[in-house]
């Protein structure tokens, strides 16, 4: 009779651990969602202001038509995004093309001076800062998903339920890594 109640005992233990074990992915699979999600709202503000931005230095930087360009094609690119390796790798782009925009704008001291400029640029300034901050924030609930994901004995639960690891929101090549250089000889 005791070795049946301590059987059952182990059981219901067993039991109670992959229960807390399974809601506690399910915890971490939804923050992750809407760390994703707030991302994507920051990026959305982001695709609604890069036109505005890319007209404005575009009544000054007549000469500069490639790198303009460069910024829409990543803008349309980074929104017809499919998952969110591709999106991640392409608002990579996206950011670098804006790098070397704001790299542009600095040769133009009219540009510089203008008012519809200087808030458009203090706009997209915040909204960077906003971006980075989410993408911080994402990466931290993905790290905590992804450990308890791959130690024992989360692995057990998530192996079971199939929780697969996520990906981290990172700079993927050099070349992003690098500061932009313009070069207008």
């Amino acid at each position: 009779m005791i070795p049946l109640i301590i059987a059952g005992v182990i059981v219901l233990i067993i039991v109670i651990w992959a229960a807390a074990s399974y809601n506690g992915f399910i915890q971490l699979r939804n923050k992750t969602e809407e760390a994703y999600s707030a991302i994507d709202v920051s990026l959305k503000k982001r695709y609604d202001l890069i036109p505005n931005y890319v007209e404005t230095v575009k009544g000054y930087a007549k000469h500069e038509k490639e790198t303009l360009q460069n910024v829409i094609s990543a803008r349309n690119s980074a929104m017809e995004s499919s998952g969110p390796e591709e999106r991640m790798a392409n608002e990579n782009a996206l950011t670098g093309a804006l790098r070397s925009l704001f790299a542009v704008a600095e040769n133009y001291p009219d540009l510089k001076a203008n008012q519809n400029f200087i808030k458009l640029q203090d706009q997209l300034d915040r909204l960077e800062e906003e971006i980075a901050g989410s993408r911080r924030y994402y990466n931290g609930v993905v790290n905590q998903y992804n450990t308890k994901a791959e130690m024992f004995p989360g692995n057990i639960i998530a192996g079971i339920f199939k929780f697969r690891r996520k990906p981290l929101f990172e700079v993927d090549s050099e070349a992003e890594r690098k500061n932009v250089k313009i070069d207008f000889s």
